[in-house]
């Protein structure tokens, strides 16, 4: 049995359909060939400037109709593994005890009391992480509203053979989520853009669980709506905290745009890819759909879309350095952009990307720089977002994190702060400016 019909026959003793096999065959003879999904900087040009609101102004008519034509959709199949837990990452907590599934579900509620909207909140979950969900979100949060998505998975394959990999220890660590671009088969196997659609919803506005800023806006939706587009993709001005982020670029070979993650870009690339003027703007991965383009597209494509390949290279243990090397096959869902020839990319308010993937994330949000706002999102109090580096070796695990820091800093002047070494904070502290402390002790 080769290589690829032993990943296919785990595929199939998983219950997985037809269309995720064909989807997992299609990458895998990618990574086979020796593919990297590399695009390297000499073959795009930066997009230099991108649509905004302006002065634009919608009455609450437009926006009530807008919104009650948009379902709300968050993607929610991470685990939180980068801050040393294995459970869903929207059970961490952020703020006053307030874990992010709970501010997601206030900021929906709160759009549902200002507009007399039901608007609907969808989560794509993966197997890890629809468990903890169904304990939470209760069975009639979305009224007689039932759509309910599961991310696919597949295995982890062997770096060097490219097999299924096994670990008898923990075998559900065999498996991965292909990525967030999986929601276009996930979508398509479920029927869910025809049901969407024969409930009355045209819209969809898509956004990752740990990103915070991405409420329910009526006056995007309506935007969106008067635009006539058939996909729009939030992006933010960036900033020294973004250099990392994903950014829109046009390829030269056909004038497409497309998006370019920091995997997708070859290393001798990077300082193109961090250069704050080069390419302006960040891909916050806050996306709205047209619901009917996407099923047309899906349609003409038999539900799947040939997205570019991102190899994650990995672990099979993430936790274990030891532990057999595997690749990931992954897509971006914002890759889809070069299938939309009239995209209309949108520059919002950086409040409207408040993600965290790790603790330096997640100390400001915790801190004065931020406050709640009516409608449960975080507005920054400060100037910039301050940026945090914290000592992965001390800071890295929530759990180690929540310890060492039992009183959190004053961050509201603070400009960045990197931490080295094992500190405590137990007192109330003020950091203003650029603020480096080093060595072990107690503040």
């Amino acid at each position: 049995m080769t290589a690829l019909e032993e990943c296919l026959e785990k595929l199939r003793g998983d219950g997985a359909s037809p269309l995720a096999i064909r989807k997992f065959t299609h990458y895998w003879h990618q990574v086979q060939s020796g593919a990297t999904g590399l695009i390297p900087e000499d073959t795009i040009e930066p997009i230099e400037s991108v649509e905004s609101l302006g002065d634009t102004h919608f009455d609450e008519a437009e926006v009530r109709d807008a919104l009650g034509k948009t379902a709300f959709l968050k993607l929610n199949g991470g685990l939180g593994t980068s801050m040393g837990l294995d459970r869903a990452k929207s059970l961490i907590p952020v703020r006053d005890g307030l874990r992010f599934i709970d501010i997601i579900m206030r900021q929906v509620e709160y759009a549902r009391a200002t507009t007399g909207v039901n608007i609907p909140l969808l989560l794509m979950d993966s197997f890890r992480t629809a468990r903890d969900m169904h304990e939470i979100i209760p069975d009639d949060f979305n009224g007689d509203v039932d759509f309910e998505l599961m991310q696919g998975r597949e295995p982890k394959i062997l770096a060097d053979t490219l097999a299924p990999a096994t670990w008898e220890k923990d075998p559900a660590l065999e498996w991965c989520p292909p990525g967030h671009g999986d929601i276009y088969t996930a979508m398509w196997d479920t029927g869910l853009l025809d049901k969407l659609l024969e409930a009355g919803y045209r819209y969809l506005n898509t956004s990752n669980a740990d990103n915070l800023g991405a409420f329910p806006s009526g006056e995007i939706a309506a935007w969106f709506a008067a635009s006539g587009a058939d996909y729009c993709p939030e992006v933010c001005v960036r900033t020294l905290a973004d250099v990392k982020g994903g950014h829109l670029a046009r390829r030269k070979a056909d004038g497409r745009v497309i998006l370019r993650d920091t995997a997708q870009t070859p290393p001798e690339d990077m300082d193109y890819f961090t250069d704050l003027h080069r390419h302006p703007y960040f891909h916050t991965n806050n996306l709205w759909f047209n619901l009917e383009s996407l099923r047309d597209l899906l349609k003409r494509n038999d539900g799947f879309i040939d997205l570019p390949l991102i190899r994650n290279h990995k672990t099979v243990d993430p936790r274990d350095p030891e532990s057999p090397a595997v690749v990931q096959i992954e897509c971006a869902m914002g890759a889809i952009v070069e299938f939309f020839p009239t995209a209309i990319p949108l520059n919002v308010p950086r409040s409207r990307f408040l993600p965290v993937k790790t603790t330096n994330d997640l100390l400001p949000l915790r801190s004065d720089a931020y406050r709640f706002s009516p409608h449960s999102s975080l507005d920054l109090l400060a100037e910039e977002p301050p940026v945090v580096f914290l000592d992965k070796h001390y800071f890295k695990n929530i759990a180690d994190f929540e310890d060492r820091i039992p009183t959190v800093p004053s961050l509201r002047e603070c400009h960045t702060l990197t931490v080295t070494g094992d500190w405590r904070f137990e007192q109330p502290s003020t950091f203003r400016g650029d603020v480096t402390i080093t060595g072990n002790g107690v503040i």
